[in-house]
């Protein structure tokens, strides 16, 4: 992994090197801007929306704050340097995913793309996305389909 930013898919695709972080993480949403803020120290994102301010939380942080941690996530680092104007990691990991069923919701932050995966198919969703990096790019695209089942 070098510091350099990668805007080609490919590259961006074989140099993901997705890494399953410890933890479990719980997305949450407030309207009280009070309790937003208490909650600022020990979040990992939050962003404003209208209806208010979503946070990703630790799993003890949130339920200390007394938000609902039914759902709770594993959070996988795509560890490439994306360009932001990079085109196609985000779209190519959620759809390998959601050919899976996996459920993910994707953070694009400055440096990294994060992938958050229900935490019981955490192990599963880690292994799908070093294979989708292993892959050739013309091999690439055929882990984007649906594998037969059984």
């Amino acid at each position: 992994m070098t510091n350099e930013t990668v805007r080609d898919t490919h590259a961006m695709l074989s140099g993901m090197t997705p890494a399953l972080m410890e933890g479990e993480f719980v997305f949450c949403v407030t309207p009280n801007e009070d309790v937003a803020l208490l909650a600022a120290p020990d979040t990992l994102a939050w962003f404003r929306e209208r209806e208010g301010t979503s946070l990703i939380l630790s799993k003890s942080r949130a339920a200390e704050l007394g938000f609902n941690c039914d759902m709770p996530m594993r959070h996988i680092v795509l560890e490439v340097f994306s360009s932001l104007e990079g085109v196609g990691l985000t779209a190519a990991v959620a759809s390998t995913l959601a050919a899976h069923s996996i459920p993910c919701n994707m953070v694009a932050a400055y440096h990294h793309d994060h992938v958050f995966v229900p935490a019981a198919m955490a192990d599963l969703a880690l292994e799908i996305l070093l294979k989708l990096q292993e892959a050739s790019p013309r091999e690439a695209s055929s882990l984007v389909t649906r594998p037969p089942p059984g």
